[in-house]
């Protein structure tokens, strides 16, 4: 039977781990805005490849709020640069002349390799250059849309990507599909949820209290502490299994969301004091000024933690944005969407940053105007959407 039928014959499960069985180097990696879904079932797939005897390692880019996941298990194995991908080989052609002694030196941005030969002496013409494979022949990305939103990872090394087998598990709609296998399921509500499913279809005697730790962790911080609406049976059922396996349920929830700052508290409530709505609270939006964050000692990093408490608080709202002034005395604009919603698509006129479903961008105007310019486009875009 040919080869092609044959594959065609597998479940998709099953090509992922025939891929896998098939590799020596695998690398695991993610999105460079890092949140809970995508480090945790990374650091799952991590743990689990390990226990079969791959060679795995997880990189994505440094994130300024990658410490919110230290307490998963795994979590000091993420490297943030891919180093030594390929090695640059010098070859010597010894047919005619052997070689006694080998030195090197380095000469300020030089370095000279000093070959001693046995007899007779070598030339240019024996001498040749090139560079390696590279180092891993499998690549698994999670939880990310498109190659370009793992940043640098991605910038500095196309080739490798357009070179190594990916494949690409994720369970948002806007997934770009870019993976050579793409298992990519709709109604899961994260991506943690997918790969146990892999799991159990490959091997459930290798799922320990570690692996369960960071798979349940994932589907928590996705769906907010399963508050939000899109949970089903079946998420329900995977986390019950999850915690059956002695996933640690109580640690989770403490890490993640009993851990607030009293700072992030006081920036929590006057966000609340400014809060408005339209579209029949599809749309939250707040302000907060550069005085805000003076007074409660916080940053514009403490907005991402404020953004997933209005999310839990108000599970009707499909777009949330905070309008609020930097640190330069600008004006920015946070914007998160829930999903078939494109953050990026509705802040298109300002140049901004970031991800379909979290994005940024800056505004030249007070904050006031800066406020009703940006609802108002939101407001139009978002009525034309079926919601």
């Amino acid at each position: 039977m040919p080869i092609n039928q044959t594959v065609n014959m597998l479940t998709q499960e099953q090509q992922i781990f025939e891929q896998i069985n098939k590799a020596s180097n695998i690398l695991i990696t993610f999105k460079k805005t890092w949140n809970g879904d995508a480090v945790a079932s990374a650091l799952a797939l991590f743990l689990f490849l390990r226990k079969m005897g791959k060679n795995v390692e997880v990189v994505a880019e440094k994130f300024s709020l990658d410490r919110l996941y230290s307490f998963l298990p795994g979590y000091t194995e993420i490297k943030h640069e891919l180093a030594n991908l390929r090695k640059f080989i010098i070859t010597l052609d010894i047919t005619n002349t052997k070689v006694s002694q080998i030195k090197y030196k380095q000469e300020e941005n030089k370095l000279n390799f000093i070959i001693s030969p046995q007899d007779g002496f070598f030339t240019a013409s024996d001498i040749t250059s090139g560079a390696s494979g590279f180092k891993y022949d499998l690549i698994i990305t999670v939880d990310t849309p498109d190659l370009e939103s793992l940043g640098k990872i991605y910038d500095n090394d196309t080739e490798f990507f357009y070179q190594t087998p990916i494949i690409n598990l994720d369970h948002n709609s806007t997934n770009e599909e870019y993976g050579q296998i793409n298992f990519i399921e709709l109604t899961a509500v994260s991506t943690s949820e997918i790969i146990f499913s892999l799991f159990e279809s490959f091997s459930r005697d290798l799922l320990d209290e570690d692996i369960a730790t960071c798979l349940l962790t994932g589907m928590i911080a996705e769906t907010k502490s399963f508050k939000t609406n899109n949970i089903t049976p079946k998420s329900l059922l995977t986390a019950s299994s999850l915690m059956t396996l002695g996933a640690r349920r109580e640690d989770i929830v403490n890490h993640l969301y009993r851990s607030k700052s009293i700072n992030v508290l006081k920036l929590w409530g006057r966000v609340l004091a400014r809060l408005s709505s339209g579209l029949d609270n599809k749309l939250v939006w707040s302000t907060l000024s550069a005085a805000d964050f003076q007074k409660t000692n916080s940053t514009e990093k403490d907005l991402t933690d404020v953004i997933d408490e209005l999310i839990i608080s108000i599970p009707t709202a499909k777009v949330v944005a905070i309008v609020y002034e930097g640190e330069a005395k600008t004006t920015s604009i946070l914007l998160y969407t829930m999903k078939n919603v494109d953050a990026l698509a509705l802040l298109k006129d300002w140049t901004p940053t970031g991800t379909k479903s979290l994005a940024r961008a800056t505004v030249n105007s007070p904050i006031t105007e800066a406020e009703q310019t940006i609802v108002a486009a939101i407001q139009d875009k978002l009525s034309k959407l079926p919601l």
